[in-house]
């Protein structure tokens, strides 16, 4: 007898083949499902070159699926020392929190939280050491980013989108001011009043996305109608945009921001720090007469993916919420990363303790730094393990100098954004990548099957119906 005639025939030794490359390809899920450490957090200091002048809060939006909160990763508001170690962590599952938005530090040392939940918002007053409510307020309003305390804490200053009504056929985004002591509305303007119904987006759902309220003196609020790609200011008492930074849908000025922040230089120029969402970047634009002019570009695909907030402290450094890529920055002037702290999932806000609410530093032309600067420094961590290297930088490393450099570095930031909200909290991505080409192996498998025995299996159905 042939040795060859002792081997099992061809099929059975491509299935085991198969089978063998499943298996190898499992195997780092098996290790990382195994050494995962439950009590390790995945909330990690990046680049520290010098550490913060401050406690940072950091609010993370959290990941939800069809209004149900992914308990594994949540909404929380996080507070980071200035090392980068973590001071304490507030979970937002404890009170039905879908979303946390905007938190901001009062002038008594409390923050004032914004969670969206089931049917509307609440909005109250934390007391960060006990984690106690000192007053909360629920708003039958949906999907509310940002509400800021005025007039010496006695009202609400309340950005209210998704509203249509489809009893009046009418878009009722509005902003309007509460007053928490008489528990009314005293004041508000619809932006209907100025845009017209074809501008941003879907009039009957999400057409403004008013993400942002900011009272910047009495009676004039800017506001960020983020469909719009512009940022406006009202005055109150006659209803009129008396300022307009931004064009719909003109992205070379801004494409969908957030969180602008108004400033003045030192020659009360007016000035607005925006993150820049869709354009991946971080700027700056000081009016001189009827124009606004850019003096401040920094960072853009390669270096941030979706960020939607930027303060300017007092130090003249911006801490940048870089939302995708699930990390807050502090940066210089000139890019340089200083301190760096990775929050997963999806941080949406950031405020360091003790520079005041919004921005509180000098403009980029007060500076003399005006220029566009890339961002250097960063950890480039994998956010959830804190294992190195994202896969937008490896990616643009494997293929750098040539002409897939620019797609497959693209291809990477989709893949950094996208995949912390779907791979488990236990796995590693280079776990994550190997299930995938295992899940798709084993589908291959199938299909191969399936063609191989058509027949056997068109005869077994045929038998069986017989």
């Amino acid at each position: 007898m042939d040795w060859t005639d002792r081997l099992p025939p061809r099929d059975w030794l491509t299935r085991g083949v198969v089978l063998l490359l499943v298996v190898a390809l499992l195997t780092p899920s098996v290790v990382s499902a195994i050494t995962y450490d439950r009590e390790a957090s995945n909330l990690k200091p990046g680049t520290i070159e010098q550490p913060a002048n401050g406690t940072t809060i950091i609010s993370v939006q959290g990941y939800h699926f069809q209004g149900q909160g992914n308990k594994k990763k949540p909404a929380r508001l996080v507070a980071v020392g200035p090392k980068g170690g973590v001071k304490w962590v507030y979970n937002g599952s404890k009170e039905g929190a879908t979303w946390f938005y905007d938190v901001d530090p009062l002038p008594n040392g409390n923050l004032l939280v914004v969670s969206t939940q089931r049917g509307g918002t609440l909005v109250y007053e934390m007391n960060p050491k006990t984690k106690e409510k000192v007053w909360k307020k629920f708003l039958p309003i949906h999907d509310t980013h940002d509400i800021d305390l005025i007039n010496n804490g006695t009202q609400l200053l309340v950005g209210n989108m998704r509203n249509y009504n489809e009893t009046t056929g009418k878009n009722d985004d509005r902003v309007y001011v509460y007053d928490l002591e008489t528990d009314e509305i005293v004041w508000q303007w619809h932006l209907r009043n100025y845009y017209d119904k074809g501008a941003g987006g879907d009039y009957t759902d999400d057409w403004t996305h008013l993400n942002n309220v900011q009272k910047i003196a009495d009676g004039k609020y800017a506001l960020d109608p983020r469909n719009m790609d512009e940022v406006i200011i009202v005055d109150r008492n006659t209803g009129e945009v008396t300022t307009k930074l931004g064009e719909d849908d003109n992205h070379d000025i801004l494409n969908e921001q957030h969180n602008p922040d108004y400033l003045e230089s030192e020659s009360g120029k007016p000035t607005f720090l925006v993150a820049d969402s869709e354009n991946n970047r971080i700027v700056e634009y000081e009016k001189n007469g009827n124009d606004w002019k850019r003096t401040w570009e920094l960072g853009s695909t390669d270096t941030l993916n979706w960020p939607r907030d930027a303060d300017r402290l007092p130090n003249g450094n911006t801490l940048v919420v870089d939302s995708s890529d699930h990390r807050v920055i502090e940066v210089t002037p000139e890019g340089n990363i200083v301190w760096e702290f990775y929050s997963p999932w999806l941080p949406y806000d950031a405020e360091r303790i003790g520079t005041g609410d919004e921005s509180n530093g000098p403009t980029i032309a007060d500076q003399n730094a005006q220029g566009q600067y890339a961002i250097t420094g960063s950890a480039n961590l994998d956010p959830g393990t804190g294992k190195s290297l994202r896969m937008s930088v490896f990616l643009s490393n494997a293929f750098a100098g040539t002409s897939m450099q620019d797609t497959m570095r693209h291809y990477g930031a989709r893949w950094d954004q996208v995949t912390p909200f779907i791979r488990p909290i236990w796995m590693s991505e280079y776990a994550f990548i190997t299930a995938i080409f295992a899940i798709l192996l084993l589908i291959c498998w199938l299909i191969g099957e399936l063609v191989y025995q058509r027949r056997r299996i068109y005869n077994g159905v045929k038998y069986r119906l017989g």
